[in-house]
């Protein structure tokens, strides 16, 4: 093709005889040139969404929730309010998404009760970072959204036991690991923190009670859930008194603290010292642990390790609880036969007994 002289140069220089050429050159190279922009694409699109994803963790809990996204796994809307008492498919889709988390809802039966209302508590706490005492359990459209992404739990140790447990005990939450993969999530209720003086039952075999029977004491204490790594060591079946108190399924790990179902586990810390969780859960988390697992209690203020493996506070006896009173003989006088009679000695009730014997009993 012939382009004329007088046809201004709109190339930038380049001679009208190199533009076929050129054209053929460009042909060559026009699907190199345009796979090169879609690779282009691509990795800034990655990059965008590192960013998001970053963001999207930040409102989680950092150290524990990973891998959130916006891309929904479940794609059904909620269209009301989920809470205690309701029913219907939505509530049975939130179970089974509770579930999948490895949190307990209970049975996936559709219907919310109190196991559903703790397993979202312990959601809430863990990966919306809710303050522990403002958890509602209520499920809101947003936190049904939530749900839905692509979240995965992860340990904030990697221990040397083939299972271990985490504590958390800023968000009272409980998590079970199997080879760093979660298999329960659960609220829980630690130590108060605060000095407490009861009277206590204690069973057979139990620390403090030697005997064949349960006895009753009087004993002082502090309602600490020490942070530190710990092992699994000791096991009780079903409902135990202890001097902590009544405790379903212990398994110890520090001394006389251990994970034990209650059937109050308050939003707030509200025991002796060791680690509740509901009742349900406790029926099987004896089976998802073994002697020797580690268990590590993480307070927010230090990391376990520079704890060490602390004991509790000891108790001691409470110096104003009266025990049996002593039993006393005393001269026939003045009284006629040998039936014995009862006293009254402050609030506990002692026998006398009364001797026939014109002698004085001996000490």
């Amino acid at each position: 093709m012939n382009f004329p002289d007088d046809i201004p140069d709109e190339f930038g220089g380049i001679e009208p005889d190199t533009l076929p050429r050129l054209a053929s050159a460009l042909d060559r190279w026009r699907f190199t040139l345009i796979a090169f922009a879609i690779l282009m694409t691509v990795v800034a699109i990655g990059v965008l969404s590192g960013s998001s994803k970053d963001s999207a963790t930040d409102n989680s809990n950092p150290d524990v929730v990973v891998d959130s996204s916006s891309v929904p796994l479940i794609t059904v809307p909620l269209d009301r309010t989920l809470e205690l008492g309701m029913k219907g498919d939505d509530v049975l889709r939130l179970q089974q998404r509770l579930k999948d988390l490895r949190f307990d809802p209970g049975p996936v039966d559709g219907e919310f009760g109190q196991n559903t209302v703790q397993a979202m508590w312990a959601f809430e706490k863990l990966v919306m970072s809710v303050p522990r005492e403002r958890a509602t359990g209520v499920v809101t459209p947003s936190t049904w959204a939530i749900m839905q992404s692509n979240l995965k739990i992860k340990p904030r140790r990697v221990a040397d036991s083939p299972s271990h447990v985490e504590i958390y005990l800023p968000e009272q939450v409980l998590i079970v690991f199997k080879k760093e993969e979660p298999v329960l999530i659960t609220h829980i209720s630690s130590g108060t923190g605060v000095p407490w003086c009861e009277e206590v039952k204690i069973d057979p075999g139990e620390e403090g009670n030697k005997t064949d029977e349960q006895i009753s004491i009087g004993i002082c204490g502090e309602a600490v859930t020490p942070a530190g790594i710990f092992y699994f060591y000791n096991r009780r079946t079903g409902m135990r008194e202890t001097k902590l108190g009544s405790l379903y399924n212990p398994v110890y790990f520090n001394y006389n603290i251990a994970v034990h179902g209650a059937i109050l586990v308050p939003l707030k810390p509200a025991s002796h010292g060791c680690v509740r969780i509901p009742m349900s859960v406790a029926r099987y988390f004896p089976a998802l642990v073994a002697y020797g697992d580690r268990v590590y209690v993480f307070d927010g203020i230090k990391e376990p390790e520079e704890y060490g493996s602390p004991i509790p506070p000891f108790d001691k006896p409470d110096p104003n609880y009266t025990t049996i009173a002593a039993v006393t003989t005393v001269s026939p006088t003045s009284l006629p036969n040998s039936l014995p009679t009862l006293t009254t000695v402050g609030s506990v009730t002692t026998t006398t007994v009364v001797s026939t014997s014109s002698s004085t009993a001996s000490p």
